[in-house]
């Protein structure tokens, strides 16, 4: 089973959802740490090859933006609560620059 490595404020971001968005964020990880897809989600390429956004819907709408695809870890980049449809250029460009902090940091390892 794979660890979890929260990015950022991605962890504190999470704290900060209602309790029953907390249980299905962590329900849905422990999933795709086990190998699995979570139940709602979609791809991201737009903020980076393999990066999937997680789709809470528990009373108000959040999401959790992640890349599975390195065999050490789920690194979770961004998680926010979203109020429009469209997932905001701010949002997608946080999760792609802690994308390029990841991959930069792992060349490097």
């Amino acid at each position: 089973m794979k660890s979890v490595i929260w990015l950022g404020s991605s962890l504190n971001d999470v704290r900060s959802f209602s309790p029953e968005a907390k249980r299905e964020v962590g329900y849905q990880l422990s999933k795709v740490q086990e190998g699995l897809e979570p139940s709602d989600w979609k791809a991201m390429p737009s903020v980076g090859p393999g990066v999937r956004e997680i789709r809470i819907h528990a009373g108000s709408e959040y999401r959790v933006i992640y890349v599975a695809k390195f065999h050490e870890a789920v690194y979770v980049l961004h998680a926010f609560g979203k109020k429009t449809a469209k997932t905001t250029q701010p949002d997608l460009a946080l999760a792609r620059q802690r994308l390029h902090v990841l991959v930069r940091e792992r060349s490097h390892r």
